[in-house]
This record gives C-alpha cells, sequence and structure tokens, in this order.
C-alpha cells in the first residue's frame, strides 16, 4: 500500500465525514458511492454466519446506500475519532449510530458499542475498500425495542424479515474479509 500526503488524506476524511453528516441530515445516502473507486469492495459481518460484501461502485450503491441503508433515512452516524495512517493509505474512523427519534423515556434510540469503518485509500479522493464493524447484537435489541414500540419504519421491519435474503449477504464460509486486506479482490 502505498504513502499519501498527510494533507490530502485528512481532506478526504474531512470531505467523506462532511458527506456522512449531510446524508444523515437529507436522508439520501446513495451520493455516498461517488467516494469510491469502480471496483471497490466494501463489507461488514452480519452476525456468526454472514457476511455483507459490495463489489465495485454499482453494488455499493444499490446494496450499501439503497437496500441496506433504506428503512434507516435519517439516522446519524456522527465519526467522534479519527486515526489517519498517510504511510499505509488508511483510514480508521469510530462513529455512533443515532436514531431520529426518541425512545419512550425521550432519549433518542442509540446502537450502542463500537461502531467504525476502515478504509483504503486509493488516491485522488476515493477510497478502494471498507470495512464496516459495529455490535449486531445491539442493533437487533435497539430495533426489537422500536418494533416493540411501534417506533420502527414498516422498511425496517421488511428487511428484518427478509434477512439473509437482502443483497450482498453472503455466507460467512464463501467470504474471507481477512484475506481481502493484502487481496481486495480475495
Amino acid at each position: 500500500m502505498p504513502a499519501f500526503p498527510r494533507d490530502e488524506m485528512e481532506e478526504m476524511v474531512d470531505r467523506w465525514v462532511a458527506a456522512n453528516n449531510a446524508a444523515g441530515s437529507s436522508g439520501h445516502w446513495s451520493k455516498m458511492s461517488d467516494f469510491y473507486t469502480d471496483d471497490a469492495l466494501y463489507t461488514w459481518n452480519n452476525g456468526p454466519n454472514w457476511e455483507f460484501v459490495a463489489r465495485g461502485r454499482k453494488q455499493i450503491q444499490e446494496w450499501a446506500f439503497a437496500s441496506e441503508m433504506s428503512g434507516l433515512e435519517h439516522w446519524t452516524y456522527p465519526y467522534v475519532r479519527r486515526l489517519i495512517d498517510d504511510q499505509k493509505g488508511e483510514f480508521l474512523g469510530i462513529w455512533r449510530q443515532l436514531a431520529p427519534i426518541d425512545d419512550p423515556d425521550g432519549v433518542p434510540y442509540e446502537i450502542h458499542g463500537t461502531g467504525g469503518s476502515w478504509f483504503r485509500y486509493a488516491g485522488n479522493f476515493k477510497w478502494s475498500w471498507q470495512r464496516d464493524f459495529f455490535d449486531t447484537g445491539n442493533a437487533g435489541a435497539v430495533f426489537g425495542a422500536m418494533m416493540k414500540n411501534n417506533q420502527l419504519t414498516e422498511r425496517m421491519q421488511e428487511r428484518m424479515k427478509a434477512g439473509s435474503k437482502m443483497p450482498g449477504w453472503t455466507r460467512r464460509e464463501d467470504f474471507n474479509w481477512f484475506a481481502t486486506l493484502v487481496d481486495p479482490d480475495a
């Protein structure tokens, strides 16, 4: 992985975080796919049996920012820590997951636990690789509480029922995300 100028990487992260904040405010996540190379890889874990895998900007736009964010419009993911490694061309961002509505106690729903994204920078203000991590158990508990309180969107209820039938969901034994650290085509 090549080294990149520190100021370029900082500008990339600033652009990314600003676009993330705007997407949460507007509820329109699809423009986030403009930050990826044509052949980028974007993954995250969906529990003990499943991985989410999107290969290429088109799948990232359609699967990560359209179907996976459907029902989560106006959720916000504010970054609370930014770690940039300009020598490796990597960025690690830690974020929170906040719902746009309050629980019965008047506190915004939040998926607790550590959430974050690990990126590989490709230059030209594009990511070539991303791995998200978050607590799927806490996410399920929050969505369950929202459903019990009749506050979970209809679309999120549909998605929860669909489970592994969502686009991009891949059996864990069929995808080794760790191998993509060395070879993104793995």
